[in-house]
């Protein structure tokens, strides 16, 4: 298997087909995408610096390019997303706004073109998760900001767990039902592997309560945020099969009123476009203090051993 072939996890007309279904309805399913995008906004407060130019990467509804509109630094936001229907949603609700369809994994932005880009809720969908932050960072000016969230690795457990145990149940086997997500460990190492300076990363778990398993699935679907793994099953689902995982779902995960809980793991990056002015760490050996000095302590030369 090439290198290229061992990243082509999703199959990325699946995913825009689930986001064009989305987009009609996306006003009755937004929740989850305005929580986080206003926990990433909310992260921009602590930054003592302007951003005249802003891109909202894959866009829904425009949800960022709102969030936006009211940092007064920031002169014109762009969106774009996988979805010719949500890019149109997003200008529909944010007349004046740019929108262009574009794929996260081919950006179709010159070098240098944003001060600040902003994704919420969509690299979680690319192939090449690394090769797009690095075409991110590039878009990005020197010393221009990244803010990401994705959906982490401990997303829907209880989902994952469920349709396991009644896959094997019924089947013998398995197949994979919720896509591959990143894990938190792995994030911080991405942002460094695609040339951001300063790379922070930390997580949020938000527990969603539902009557039941298939309101869950109903709100997956209108979130366009259903299954698209190209080794997924492609014969139909045995019968009985979510009416079992459903069943499980109750016994294992109740939220103690009568529903289930689901639990969604929201990563959030930040990077830098690298710029001579941002702080760097010092040169191995060009110390002025000795720590032994610092800790009032006897340094001790380990070849040498003690007195």
């Amino acid at each position: 298997m090439s290198d290229a072939d061992s990243m082509t996890v999703f199959n990325r007309r699946r995913v825009r087909a689930h986001r064009d279904r989305a987009a009609a309805g996306w006003s009755g399913f937004d929740f989850l995408k305005t929580e986080v995008v206003g926990r990433l906004v909310d992260r921009l407060a602590d930054i003592k610096r302007d951003f005249r130019v802003a891109l909202d990467l894959g866009c829904h509804g425009g949800e960022v390019a709102q969030a936006l509109a009211a940092v007064p630094s920031i002169a014109q936001v762009v969106a774009t997303d996988l979805s010719p229907r949500f890019a149109a949603e997003a200008a529909k609700r944010m007349p004046g706004l740019p929108t262009v369809a574009a794929d996260e994994e081919f950006l179709p932005f010159a070098e240098g073109s944003f001060d600040l880009v902003v994704s919420a809720l969509s690299l979680h969908w690319v192939n090449d998760l690394p090769g797009a932050l690095i075409q991110i960072r590039r878009a990005l000016k020197p010393d221009g900001l990244f803010l990401g969230a994705i959906l982490g690795g401990e997303t829907l457990f209880e989902l994952r767990r469920s349709l396991m145990e009644a896959e094997m149940g019924l089947m013998g086997g398995l197949s994979p039902r919720i896509s591959p997500m990143a894990e938190v460990r792995d994030a911080g190492g991405l942002l460094q592997r695609a040339g951001f300076a300063l790379p922070v990363v930390d997580s949020d778990m938000l527990t969603v309560s539902y009557p039941h398993a298939f309101r869950l699935i109903q709100d997956l679907r209108g979130m366009g945020e259903t299954n698209a793994v190209l080794a997924s099953r492609k014969a139909m689902s045995p019968s009985g099969l979510f009416t079992q995982a459903a069943e499980r779902y109750q016994e294992l995960y109740p939220d103690g009123d009568g529903g289930i809980e689901a639990s969604f793991q929201v990563l959030y990056l930040a990077g830098w476009a690298p710029d001579e002015s941002q702080q760097k760490p010092l040169r191995r050996g060009s110390a002025k203090l000795r720590l032994a000095d610092a800790l009032g302590t006897e340094e001790i030369n380990p070849l040498r051993g003690g007195n």
